[in-house]
């Protein structure tokens, strides 16, 4: 009898490095998060590459933004696992699940401000293993890439999201690294009809709008639920769309090669 398939992707690593210059220099820049590439340091993933993910907008000392993303990511495990379960493919799709860390060392000096102010100690952080092969497969606002096999795959996942949740819930923003043998998700998005899972959850006219660009392909199925008669009620554009954003003033500084030591929170 062939095992369960396990769908969550994580590490089991305590520790890792950033220098500094690149907290300064994020490599990427989400609707409401930094994204910096850091190392982890200890036996079993030593030298291996990962990332760090700051909240733009909030209190980084607060739980409010941390508990809402791990419980989109569980949920977005909870549905992924049954799409696996389904067998509709031959190959797994996993969830990178993110573990919140908090700055332990901290060099000091250095500034004020949004992104030119010093890193504080115990502030808090998303670190999760590097995605080589990153793209992007649909949005929270209806956008979607149907140009490959595995891209149209993620439109009948999330399609598949709201037929399991029996017209609930939409596992949306989809984006991570396909392979040959899986694909890996990460920063998931669920939206629901309540809106009970935080500023990028755009509700049921979110998933009206979702449905109104969705085009079902060779991955769906005739009988999944959708939403009737679906509406456009924004424009589908690429990347997260959220409730409200206040941006921040960026600042690069280059040629610091202060290090921060980061750890898991106990």
């Amino acid at each position: 009898m062939v095992g369960r398939v396990p769908t969550v992707c994580c590490s089991s690593s305590s520790k890792a490095t950033l220098d500094l210059k690149d907290w300064y220099s994020p490599f990427a820049s989400g609707a409401f998060r930094w994204v910096v590439k850091g190392t982890y340091y200890e036996e079993g993933r030593d030298g291996e590459a990962c990332v760090f993910k700051w909240f733009k907008t909030g209190s980084v000392f607060s739980d409010t933004y941390f508990s809402m993303d791990i419980k989109a990511t569980d949920k977005a495990i909870e549905i992924v696992q049954k799409w696996n379960d389904e067998g509709f493919v031959d190959k797994p799709v996993l969830v990178n699940k993110a573990q919140v860390w908090a700055l332990q060392d901290v060099c000091p000096g250095l500034g004020d401000g949004s992104r030119d102010r010093r890193p504080q100690a115990g502030e808090r952080c998303l670190v999760q293993p590097f995605i080589e092969n990153y793209q992007n497969f649909n949005s929270n606002s209806g956008w979607c890439d149907c140009s490959s096999p595995w891209a149209r795959l993620m439109q009948a996942l999330s399609h598949y999201s709201y037929h399991i949740s029996k017209g609930e819930l939409l596992l949306c923003d989809l984006q991570g690294g396909c392979f040959q043998n899986a694909a890996i998700l990460t920063d998931p998005i669920i939206m629901s009809n309540d809106r009970r899972y935080g500023v990028t959850d755009l509700g049921s006219v979110g998933i009206s709008n979702f449905f109104a660009n969705h085009q079902c392909n060779e991955f769906c199925r005739g009988h999944w639920l959708k939403v009737k008669e679906p509406k456009r009620h924004f424009k589908a554009v690429p990347g997260t769309t959220v409730e409200f954003v206040q941006a921040p003033n960026e600042t690069r500084l280059m040629g610091l090669v202060l290090v921060l030591v980061i750890g898991p929170l106990h």
